[in-house]
This record gives C-alpha cells, sequence and structure tokens, in this order.
C-alpha cells in the first residue's frame, strides 16, 4: 500500500468530533463516518448561568459540572471526556454554521478567511453565528492539531434558482446588501432526501421529494434531483411555517403598527417574534408539540388552535412547494415534531388529499421513536417518516472535504 493510500486510510478510520454551539450551548457527537456509528455525544447547557453543566451519553448518561462558565470551559468538558474514555482517534472537527451567506456554497476546511466570512455573514443570523464563531474559535485553541470543517445550514439551498430566492424589494437591497431568501436545515433536508431516495428504489438524481423538518425550528424543502430548488424560510430562520416560539410568516407591515400603536422597539418586536410567539404565543401554554397534544385532549382550547394553525400553515406549505417540482414522488417528515407527532401527520396529511395524499393509520401510529417507513396508503403519492441525523451530514461532509 503506497504512502498516499495509508494516509486515507488513517483518516478515514478516525473519528469526527461533531461541534454544534448555540448562544448558551453546545451539542457534540463523536462519529466513526466509515461505520456511521455515534461513539459518544452529549450537551453542555445554561453555559451563563451560575452552575453549567455537561451530560454525556455513551452506554450510559452522566452529568458533570462545567468547572467555569461559557464555551471555551465546555470545550475543555468535552476533551477531558473524550480522554476519560480513551477516545483519542480524532481526526477532525465539524462545525455546524447556521448561515454562510452567498459565499459559501459547499462546506469548506476553516482557515483565517473563512472564519473572516462567517463574521461577515452575523448581520444575517445575529442570532446563530456569533456563536458558532466562538464555538469554531474556542474549539482551535482546545484542538489546535486538528482540521476544521464548516457545514453550512444554508449550503444545500445554494441551487435554488432566482425566481425562488428573490425579494420583490429594489434591486440595491438584493446587490448590495445580500437581501434575499438562503433557506436553512440544509444537511437534515439533504440526509433524509437521500433516505427516502434509497427507500422508494428511485436514483435521487432522479425524483422529486418535498422534506417537511418539523421540530422547534421547522423548514420545508422542494428538492428536485437532489437539489433544492425552494425552501419556506428566507433571510432568517423566522420566516415560513410556524414553529416552537417563531411567528412564522407574519404580514411585513405588522411591525410597522406595533411600533406606531404600542410603541414597541425594533428590537422587542424581532424577540416577540422570535421567542413568544409559534406554538407557545398561540396556545399561551407551551412550545412543546407534546405537551400541547395532551392539552388539546383535555379540552385546552388554545392548544388545540395552535396544533390547527400549525397544521393548516404546514399543508399549505407542502401544497406551495409542490409548485416547484411538477411532481411529487414522495413527502417526508422528519424533526422531533415529523418523527413523534401521530396527531401532526394525520391531520396534516387529512388537508392534502388534493396532491393524493391518504393516510394509512395502522402504520402511521407504528412510526414513532426512531422508527421510518411508509405512512400512507398502497397506491397513493408516498409520505414518509424518515428520521434525521444532522451530526452524522455533519461528519460525513467534513470527511469528503479533508479527503
Amino acid at each position: 500500500m503506497s504512502a498516499a493510500a495509508v494516509g486515507f486510510w488513517v483518516l478515514w478510520s478516525m473519528s469526527v468530533l461533531v461541534l454544534n454551539c448555540g448562544s448558551s450551548s453546545l451539542k457534540f457527537a463523536l462519529i466513526d463516518p466509515v461505520s456511521r456509528l455515534t461513539r459518544l455525544s452529549g450537551l453542555a447547557e445554561r453555559l451563563f448561568e451560575p452552575e453549567p453543566s455537561l451530560s454525556v451519553r455513551d452506554a450510559e448518561k452522566t452529568v458533570t459540572k462545567l468547572e467555569a462558565q461559557g464555551h471555551e470551559a465546555a470545550l475543555q468538558g468535552v476533551l477531558a471526556a473524550l480522554e476519560a474514555r480513551g477516545l483519542s482517534d480524532v481526526s477532525s472537527v465539524g462545525h455546524r454554521v447556521v448561515h454562510g451567506g452567498e459565499r459559501f456554497k459547499r462546506s469548506v476546511r476553516i482557515t483565517p478567511e473563512v472564519l473572516a466570512g462567517i463574521e461577515a455573514c452575523v448581520p444575517l443570523a445575529p442570532l446563530h453565528n456569533p456563536a458558532n464563531v466562538l464555538g469554531i474559535r474556542g474549539a482551535m485553541a482546545s484542538f489546535p492539531n486538528l482540521e476544521h470543517v464548516a457545514v453550512f445550514d444554508t449550503a444545500f439551498h445554494q441551487t435554488m434558482p432566482e425566481r425562488a430566492f428573490r425579494y420583490a424589494v429594489p434591486n440595491d437591497l438584493y446587490l448590495e446588501h445580500g437581501v434575499r431568501r438562503y433557506g436553512f436545515h440544509g444537511t437534515s433536508h439533504a440526509f433524509v432526501t437521500a433516505q427516502a431516495a434509497k427507500f422508494l428504489g428511485v436514483p435521487l438524481e432522479r425524483s422529486a421529494l418535498i422534506s417537511a423538518h418539523l421540530g422547534n425550528g421547522c423548514s420545508l424543502a422542494a428538492v428536485l434531483n437532489g437539489r433544492s430548488v425552494d425552501c419556506s424560510m428566507g433571510l432568517t430562520p423566522l420566516e415560513g411555517l410556524v414553529m416552537g416560539t417563531r411567528s412564522g410568516d407574519v404580514d411585513p407591515g405588522l411591525h410597522g403598527f406595533l411600533q406606531t400603536q404600542l410603541g414597541w422597539s425594533l428590537e422587542k418586536i424581532t424577540g416577540v417574534l422570535n421567542r413568544e410567539s409559534g406554538l407557545l404565543g398561540l396556545s399561551g401554554l407551551s412550545n412543546d408539540c407534546r405537551e400541547l397534544q395532551e392539552a388539546a385532549h383535555n379540552g385546552h382550547e388554545g392548544a388545540l388552535l395552535a396544533l390547527e394553525v400549525f397544521c393548516y400553515r404546514l399543508a399549505k406549505g407542502i401544497a406551495a412547494m409542490s409548485v416547484a417540482l411538477g411532481k411529487l414522488d414522495a413527502l417526508i417528515f422528519t424533526g422531533g415534531i415529523g418523527e413523534n407527532s401521530v396527531f401532526v401527520r394525520a391531520k396534516t396529511l387529512e388537508l392534502l388529499a388534493v396532491l393524493g395524499l391518504h393516510l394509512d393509520a395502522p402504520r402511521n401510529a407504528l412510526a414513532v421513536a426512531g422508527k421510518s417507513g411508509k405512512i400512507s396508503e398502497d397506491g397513493r403519492t408516498v409520505a414518509l417518516v424518515v428520521p434525521t441525523n444532522e451530526e452524522l451530514m455533519i461528519a460525513l461532509e467534513t470527511q469528503e472535504v479533508l479527503a
């Protein structure tokens, strides 16, 4: 075996550390990209509160108190967890980055220039990219001898045609300030559409699929021949579907109305639409779909309204995405709600008979807790449940960049 071949095999036989840094949390997973097995995973949370903690899951779950606040302390905790378990064969680090703008159309090795480009996208994702940058800087300090790769939520959607990504606003806003639709959850949509094509037994490059990623954040993607051609999220992750605490689409005039009638500042309006709206705002109870379903069953009118609006807007969005495809091979449900809410899937398909989607109730009831498969009647347009695995997708993208 040549030296180059040996180096290639060593690279592919080692694990990728996947990091997903939020403003006050850090998720991680150690993944073998060859076997596709997760060797270790965990979550550091409440990073800027008095008692930040790190939970680690392998054979069992352990929770420890971090020695200090912030992302660097969390990364040191992750490093200690790896060392304590003898998991030293880390080949590289893959970082989830929410917004890559138009500059980053694919995953890239992180260089000073790339990091500057990610920072330049902060105005497009002020709630996400600063945390991503903090995580990258901290990880590069903690793992200085490893290669680091950025995997962008927006990259998968850079194949959208201009008619799908442009807003009807003055050209200068797009040309000089990047005001356009970008789309998000790209790693999830890419993963589940590839899995769905395998399930259907059709080549991905000759498929027409709609992916519904439903969790606390929700988005739809129309994927034609393996390429994203439309997405429900826009300039920011606030556009589109009703979500856990995000409003999704509202009249743009709402901002002016709230400012003039209530005296709200732009900061307050943005905060309310991002953190106090969606399922939480409609129900007045919770952003947790499981809690809302139980409450609705017990007669809570706000919970029932929230679920009705959620499913109605979701069905409308799915129907709209079909326009971008011209045909529909399958509708995919994924994410925490998409993979587990029998109610949401049933209610949504009930509204989509116009697309030939008809629920098979027994199949739907079985497709929970990580189980995948068809939930539609035979002979009808296919609806599938496909569990997502964004961490695995980031690991595979990282290895592809480095190989």
